[in-house]
């Protein structure tokens, strides 16, 4: 697949960001994207990435007109029809050619750097949703978008960073305020058979609509899928939602005596290591021993346009801390393999405390006797003046260890995780059922 070929996008160049801020980037579409105007890198409420900087750039005047949206303006009067086609964006990461780009994306190990890659995705997910929402209008005040959760994010392939990489997305579902995303990540490598093989990761994005005085909810343009596959998705989108609509409605049940005996399985164990540890399983470890936490003051480099933390900066620090949490746990290099679906439950502001707090939950083998280390990031917000503390988003992300570094450590084996109390034991079922439903 030729990665610079997609006649039903706009696609953006991504240049590396070590240029100082007055320096010219290179011209989008082969214009002068500064103009007489301040230079990207110095607006307000900008989140420096080489991807943000890309798309905001491709998009100056859309985003000019959100951060100084016209006085008094009344709301967007007139729902518009737009096409998945309208929307389709893409981004180009020339890693082949550019070497500061590809050292702003290499990890340790010579791979792509994960948690920034979740950082773009969402950063690209929430331009595609304005460019669908936006309209032609320029006496209406914008929308507010916000990310509202992030579907399953699925690592199909491993991620070079010698090679090429693009992200291609366009909306393909809508309610009355929400808009779903698609986002594939694509890289071509020479053993590729046909297209479905350079896709190398695959994640959906959905973005709430919020009038931008009043806060409500407010209606988007709608979709109109032109394609058979363009209506397949909308199609199985529309299906999601249901489902989630009804697991939002429906009150958990009680234990039943079924569930109550596996959670009194998983708590004698637990048991054994808190009341005779001499006696308990060596190749078991306490959930909480396998807990690490990181805080930190959110600042205003982090923020976005509407004066909120970045989402994927979120998701890059839970990231970061669930890989170290896998890499401690396991004593051998974590591959990453999907992070679950996960709510953004409340917003989270520029000088928030915020608190990330990590633990193996449970392990498993799978059908092909792979090793996999699932780990939660709770991520809360709290106000020591206060004297409170509010969950914002729980992450689930799921890890395996290299068939490589296993066999380098013969030694290697696999732990089983035992909760201790009953609070953990039912987050560890729950989570283990929610796995097995998906």
């Amino acid at each position: 697949m030729d990665l610079n070929s997609s006649p039903s996008s706009t696609t953006i160049p991504v240049y590396s960001t070590f240029a100082t801020p007055f320096d010219s980037p290179a011209p989008v579409n082969g214009a002068n994207s500064f103009g007489d105007r301040k230079p990207i890198a110095l607006w307000p409420g900008m989140y420096h990435s080489p991807v943000t900087t890309a798309l905001w750039e491709a998009r100056s005047k859309t985003f000019e007109r959100l951060l100084d949206p016209p006085k008094d303006a009344p709301p967007p009067s007139e729902l518009l029809t737009r096409t998945p086609s309208h929307s389709r964006m893409s981004i180009l990461y020339n890693f082949s050619s550019d070497f500061i780009l590809r050292e702003q994306y290499r990890d340790h190990w010579n791979e792509m750097r994960i948690g920034k890659l979740l950082e773009d995705l969402d950063a690209l997910a929430g331009t595609i949703s304005v460019k669908h929402c936006i309209d032609d209008d320029s006496t209406t005040r914008p929308l507010l978008l916000v990310t509202a959760s992030v579907d399953k994010i699925v690592l199909k392939k491993p991620i070079s960073v010698d090679i090429d990489l693009k992200i291609v997305g366009s909306v393909i579902w809508v309610g009355r305020s929400s808009i779903e995303i698609q986002l594939e990540v694509i890289q071509s490598k020479e053993e590729d058979c046909d297209a479905s093989d350079s896709v190398a990761l695959t994640a959906n994005f959905i973005f709430v609509a919020r009038d931008s005085k009043s806060g409500k909810a407010a209606p988007v343009n709608r979709l109109s899928p032109e394609t058979e596959h363009e209506k397949l998705l909308f199609e199985q989108a529309e299906a999601k939602n249901k489902l989630r609509k009804m697991k939002r409605g429906g009150e958990r049940k009680d234990f039943e005596n079924g569930e109550a005996n596996r959670l009194e399985a998983l708590l004698t164990e637990g048991r054994i290591f808190c009341d005779l540890p001499a006696l308990a399983d060596r190749n078991s470890i306490l959930l909480r021993d396998t807990s690490l936490e990181n805080s930190l003051i959110c600042q205003p480099q982090q923020r976005n346009i509407h004066g909120r933390i970045f989402g994927g900066f979120l998701m890059h620090r839970a990231f970061e801390l669930a890989f170290s949490t896998a890499y401690a746990f396991a004593g051998l290099q974590p591959y990453f393999l999907e992070v679950d679906h996960v709510d953004f439950l409340r917003p989270v502001d520029v000088g928030d405390f915020l608190r990330l707090k990590s633990c193996v939950l449970y392990t498993e083998l799978n059908n092909q006797d792979q090793p996999l280390i699932n780990v939660e990031v709770v991520a809360h917000v709290t106000r020591p003046e206060l004297r409170s503390s509010e969950v914002t988003n729980t992450f689930y992300f799921t890890f395996t260890v290299r068939p490589e570094a296993k066999a380098m450590n013969n030694g290697f084996m696999l732990r089983n995780v035992v909760p201790a109390t009953e609070e953990e034991a039912r987050r560890v079922l729950e989570r283990m059922d929610a796995d097995r439903l998906q």
